[in-house]
């Protein structure tokens, strides 16, 4: 009777009992940390065969960080550890200390403060201290009218305050400005004229910042100016652009105060208590006008720096008291 023998396997000491070839590696269950480093040397090495080096740059510097980085001792087995949690502002100086992307970090939190601050007090910009004289129109390039720079000065020094009187000074000023400009050699008044008039609103800016009643002007005076016919002759289009101010003047203001006091008037009941902040022109005419109609109120005034307007205008409004 034969028997056949079939093929054996020898135990070594140390050895695979499953059969496996000597060369071969258990295959053992790889971590989610040894996992992610596996693929991101994939990625690398796919990022070099396709010619991009910079792609596979990151990978390996992560690599180094946190071959180089220290293991974390306990806090517990340190001498003197506390138990505490550590502060914001220890993480702070930590990121800030901790090279060249703290410092970014940093920075960019600064940043950011610095322009919420702007934001938010840029409603009140236009309630600005006097400005010397070497303070307006520095950088300016350009050529300055000489009635904008007095203008300028009169804003400066606040002897011309208020929207609409603020609004109205430089309309008048523009007039002058328009019926003193020439029209250079090969150019035209529509496309020439709104540049001539761009650092005279900056210089003035400088002075002080604008009203919005101001910039409204400025946007419908540069709107007519770009409408002029270039066949119009040039003293005919600046008599044309100084009759358009003339009529803003009359009706975007002087006859719209008259329109909001008649709208505002119904609104004031007998016994009311009416707040008001510093001066406004309309506010006065509307007030005048509802007590010389017999209706009866208070006023109260809230003032403030640095003109303190309040006095004057609560002045006012007494000598219509009777």
């Amino acid at each position: 009777m034969s028997t056949q023998e079939g093929p054996q396997t020898t135990l070594k000491p140390g050895g695979d009992p499953s059969g496996a070839p000597d060369g071969a590696q258990p295959r053992k269950q790889m971590s989610k940390a040894e996992r992610r480093e596996l693929q991101e040397k994939q990625r690398a090495a796919k990022a070099a065969a396709a010619g991009n080096p910079g792609a596979s740059s990151k990978p390996q510097k992560l690599q180094q960080t946190q071959a180089q980085k220290p293991p974390k001792k306990d806090a517990a087995t340190q001498p003197g550890a506390s138990s505490a949690p550590s502060t914001s502002g220890a993480g702070k100086r930590i990121a800030a200390k901790g090279g060249k992307d703290g410092d970014h970090v940093e920075n960019d939190k600064t940043g950011d403060v610095g322009a919420q601050r702007r934001h938010q007090t840029q409603i009140f910009a236009h309630f600005a201290v006097p400005k010397k004289d070497g303070a307006i129109g520095v950088g300016i390039k350009g050529e300055i009218h000489p009635a904008i720079v007095r203008l300028g000065r009169q804003f400066a020094d606040m002897k011309i305050v208020g929207a609409n009187a603020r609004c109205i000074a430089m309309l008048v000023a523009f007039k002058t400005v328009i019926q003193d400009y020439i029209t250079p050699p090969n150019l035209t008044l529509a496309r020439d004229l709104a540049q001539y008039l761009s650092p005279q609103i900056s210089y003035l800016v400088s002075a002080r910042p604008m009203a919005v009643s101001m910039g409204n002007a400025i946007r419908e005076l540069k709107y007519h100016i770009s409408v002029v016919s270039i066949d119009l002759p040039e003293q005919d289009a600046k008599d044309h652009l100084c009759e358009q101010i003339d009529t803003y003047i009359s009706h975007r203001i002087i006859l719209a105060d008259t329109v909001i006091e008649e709208y505002a008037m119904p609104k004031i009941q007998n016994g009311a208590v009416i707040m008001t902040y510093a001066r406004s022109s309309v506010v006065e005419r509307v007030l005048i006008a509802a007590w010389s109609r017999g209706k009866r109120f208070s006023v109260k005034v809230v003032d403030s720096a640095p003109l303190f307007e309040g006095g004057p205008f609560s002045c006012c409004l007494l000598r219509n008291y009777d």
